[in-house]
């Protein structure tokens, strides 16, 4: 089922996303704990595609296996940075036969030591010429763009971010996916910017649960998040103990869904990194809330 007919529907819910292995020997440890997070009713599922591509031949192998085995609908990130028009068709038609409706749109992140030489040999520049690709199949794919509560870390300023996320929007992205936040006020005045700047599609906010206080430093240097003084008091207090920082991060993950939730907010996507554990305790905690 496409998302853009999903998103409607009445209810909250979660979905979460999950990531492929990075080589064979992990295809199995992966594959049980992905379908492990479908078990958990979610309302779809996303398939990262990898940095450069790099795991990009797993991903339809685990969103197909999700979709057929658990009829969970899913979501398969695609992205162009390093590929030619070709490949990037070839993997498009693979999606087709999979029969896989809804495509995560997205550049990619750029290679280190990539010259301007070799870039120019790419067949995309950026995510909203994959958008169009993908929209040229008429109404075979629900598309999906990623944006940034917190401003793309490639953009002067928020104005001009808002300005190329409403060409993703007019190309043809059916939704929106934040980056993961870990302050809910920065999601509610991004809404309001955006909405002021007449993009209308569906938004899903992303939340990570951290559950390692090594994890905030990565989390910080992927999505350039701020990280409230609230959170940061969590990490210095239970960083150092891996099971109380899990529980404290999760519980952290839960308040922010639930006051999602409470300002109307439908649907939350939650960045479980292929943890079951993780994603069963968020929804638990959320188990009166969502029926």
């Amino acid at each position: 089922m496409k998302l853009s007919e999903l998103l409607k529907k009445e209810g909250l819910s979660l979905s979460f996303e999950v990531f492929p292995p990075k080589t064979d020997m992990a295809f199995d440890t992966v594959k049980r704990a992905t379908e492990e997070i479908a078990t958990l009713n979610p309302l779809f599922m996303s398939v990262t595609y990898g940095a450069g591509g790099g795991t990009s031949r797993y991903t339809l192998d685990i969103a197909k296996n999700i979709k057929e085995r658990y009829g969970v609908p899913t979501l398969a990130h695609l992205t162009c940075v390093s590929s030619t028009r070709e490949t990037v068709r070839e993997k498009i038609e693979a999606m087709r036969a999979a029969g896989i409706e809804n495509v995560m749109a997205l550049r990619g992140d750029i290679p280190a030591g990539v010259s301007e030489e070799e870039r120019a040999t790419w067949g995309y520049t950026h995510a909203v010429e994959l958008v169009r690709e993908l929209k040229a199949f008429g109404e075979e794919f629900c598309v999906g763009g990623a944006c940034y509560p917190e401003v793309h870390p490639e953009s002067e300023n928020q104005r001009e971010d808002i300005r190329y996320l409403r060409e993703k929007v007019e190309a043809g992205c059916d939704f929106l996916t934040t980056q993961m936040f870990f302050d809910n006020n920065l999601f509610y005045n991004f809404l309001y910017k955006i909405r002021e700047a007449g993009i209308t599609v569906p938004v899903v906010p992303g939340i990570m649960p951290i559950t390692n206080g090594n994890q905030v430093a990565r989390a910080i240097t992927l999505s350039g998040s701020l990280m409230p003084q609230r959170f940061k008091a969590l990490v210095d207090k239970f960083g150092t103990s891996p099971a109380a920082m899990k529980q404290a991060g999760i519980a952290y993950a839960t308040d922010q869904i639930i006051d999602l939730f409470a300002n109307g907010v439908k649907n939350v996507h939650v960045y479980s990194m292929n943890k079951p554990d993780v994603a069963a305790a968020i929804r638990q905690n959320l188990s009166d809330i969502l029926g």
